[in-house]
């Protein structure tokens, strides 16, 4: 074992791949023809080979059994958080490792792994056998886990907006933006209980960031027009971030619950989940090793 720092515990070094499994999305903007050829040819070399592509959702996701028959032990994913989800998802458990390209829109896993490095910097190192295998810690809840981050409250309803975007939907984009604003706006707010962060009251949109050291809460809110049409601006540049908001506190387990007992709307990763009307957060070893270039978190 390798390495210091918070990602240290089960690092080790990877070697050199010899077959690989590339998972894409074909909805994904940045998965045309033209990117997965480029990423294709960095991929491959004399002694490694691209021995299977899955095309998700046309194909399904491999199962750690399959890899394994096929002598795959190390599976590419470059897609969006939500498919990286289910990715992550459908291997736990699984002896392999797995390395995150930047295929999405934030990428905010594939920057906690490997920081500022591009795609062709991370893939020289893979082929290197410089790449380490960590488990970062990752949010679970009864819903399931979050590997690049967590939204409670009703303003997940914006959720609708990105994905009438993402399909150039006009008509769906407007009707949708209408429709999360109202629902925002009437819904009750979702609040951090246990610790107590942030006011009782609740707030529209929570975010919750996994760092090895805790979860980041951060709490967006929009009570004036002109804090609602920054977060419409901030959400249609496809950075709801850059939205009015403020950091409430970290904690390595929080409860969230809805004013006076509503339910609130949940997204992981991007894909929307059951509502509830309170739940416990909490950090927990990812299930499946990833490759890092260096050990932080």
């Amino acid at each position: 074992m390798t390495g210091t720092g918070p990602l240290a515990e089960r690092l080790s070094r990877v070697d050199r791949p010899s077959r690989l499994c590339l998972v894409s999305n074909v909805k994904s903007g940045s998965n045309d023809a033209e990117t997965l050829d480029r990423l294709a040819a960095l991929l491959v070399t004399p002694d490694t080979e691209l021995a299977l592509h899955v095309c998700f959702p046309d194909d399904p996701l491999p199962t750690p059994a399959e890899l394994d028959t096929a002598g795959i032990g190390t599976l590419v994913v470059f897609t969006g958080d939500g498919t990286l989800k289910a990715t992550l998802d459908a291997l736990a458990g699984w002896g392999g490792a797995v390395l995150v390209l930047p295929g999405g829109t934030m990428n905010l896993l594939f920057h906690r792994l490997h920081g500022e490095a591009s795609s062709e910097e991370v893939i020289a190192a893979l082929h290197a056998g410089t790449l380490h295998r960590v488990q970062p810690k990752v949010i679970r809840c009864s819903a399931g886990h979050a590997y690049a981050g967590l939204l409670a409250g009703p303003g997940t309803a914006w959720n609708q907006v990105r994905e009438a975007m993402r399909d150039a939907d006009v008509v769906e984009i407007a009707s949708g933006t209408m429709a999360a604003m109202a629902e925002t706006l009437a819904a009750p707010g979702v609040a951090c209980t246990t610790p107590p962060l942030g006011r009782s009251e609740g707030y529209p949109l929570l975010l919750l960031d996994p760092h090895d050291d805790g979860i980041v809460l951060t709490a967006f809110h929009a009570e004036e027009p002109g804090e609602y049409l920054a977060q419409a601006w901030a959400l249609l540049r496809r950075n709801f971030r850059e939205g009015p908001h403020e950091e409430l506190g970290k904690a390595p387990a929080v409860t969230l619950e809805g004013f006076e007992g509503e339910p609130f709307g949940l997204l992981l990763d991007g894909e929307p989940a059951e509502a509830c009307t309170a739940d416990r957060f909490e950090l927990v070893r990812c299930q499946v090793d990833l490759l890092a270039s260096v050990p932080h978190g």
